[in-house]
């Protein structure tokens, strides 16, 4: 339940991030100043990993998960988080699920 209470949060925190209303005038006045920084905030995959490193960073002041602090599950987490929240945001968008239906 750990892992999946992790990438429920890290997907969550990506989704408002990236998304939000509530950080729009954050993203535009960073994408105004640096190129590289403006880019990665806007991007789920980049943004979820960092997210996933800041989740395992704070995981020892929360009961939700628990995972042990070392480079290998700061990396992985970061990588799992990345992964689960550009796949999931792939999927479901504001309207629901994400149906494609191409004709040839």
């Amino acid at each position: 339940m750990d892992l999946l209470y992790f990438i429920l949060a890290s997907w969550g925190m990506t989704q408002i991030i990236v998304y939000g209303s509530i950080f729009e005038n954050t993203r535009e006045w960073i994408s105004e100043r640096s190129f590289w920084f403006g880019t990665l905030i806007q991007c789920p995959m980049c943004t979820g990993f960092w997210t996933g490193v800041f989740l395992f960073g704070i995981n020892g002041f929360t009961e939700l998960f628990n995972f042990e602090y070392n480079i290998a599950n700061l990396f992985i987490l970061g990588c799992i988080s990345s992964a689960t929240s550009y796949a999931l945001n792939i999927v479901f968008s504001d309207s629901g699920i994400k149906f494609n239906h191409t004709s040839e």
